[in-house]
């Protein structure tokens, strides 16, 4: 059985910074995307990064580049986002999941077959 299990989040100032971690256990060893999610109030869901950890390769929406990154952990299955330079916008429920791999570079929320419980991210102005 596939858990996903996330924890961090919590709130900061404008331009403060956060790190999230995400474990997937039970997945095997079939290629797998990790991917980071968020929901703001009023919003859908969407993805924001997501990483295949087996080859390292990442990959980003233009409204986090340069300040959010997927780290891939040294323990197996494991990712970090690091998120810099926080917003008001980036306020949310954030979520980690398991990606099938075609929806990997678009961060496709349509394509998870696995979530982890949200954690809620609030930036103050």
């Amino acid at each position: 059985q596939v858990h996903v299990v996330m924890s961090g989040g919590g709130s900061v100032q404008t331009g403060g910074s956060l790190r999230l971690s995400c474990v997937v256990n039970g997945y095997g060893s079939t290629q797998k995307c990790i991917g980071w999610f968020r929901q703001a109030p009023d919003n859908e869901r969407e993805g924001l990064a997501s990483m295949f950890p087996q080859s390292n390769k990442s990959y980003y929406v233009d409204s986090v580049k340069g300040r959010f990154t997927i780290i891939k952990g040294s323990a197996k299955d494991t990712v970090y986002l690091q998120m810099e330079n926080l917003k008001p916008e980036d306020t949310g429920t954030y979520y980690c999941a398991t990606v099938l791999p075609p929806g990997c570079p678009s961060v496709l929320r349509t394509m998870v077959n696995y979530w982890s419980q949200g954690a809620q991210v609030t930036v103050s102005s």
